[in-house]
């Protein structure tokens, strides 16, 4: 029988932040995305 105690219960739960994550919510602060996109297709428009 493999019963989990709470602490491991708990521990689960809980998510390592990876660099990747870690990194895009750096990057998110210093270059909001929807700006850059909002500049860009103004420079470009999309062809549709």
């Amino acid at each position: 029988m493999n019963q989990i105690s709470f602490a491991q219960a708990e521990h689960q739960n809980k998510k390592k932040v990876t660099r990747r994550e870690r990194f895009l919510a750096q990057m998110e602060v210093l270059v909001p995305w929807q700006r850059l996109i909002d500049a860009l297709v103004r420079k470009r428009p999309l062809m549709q």
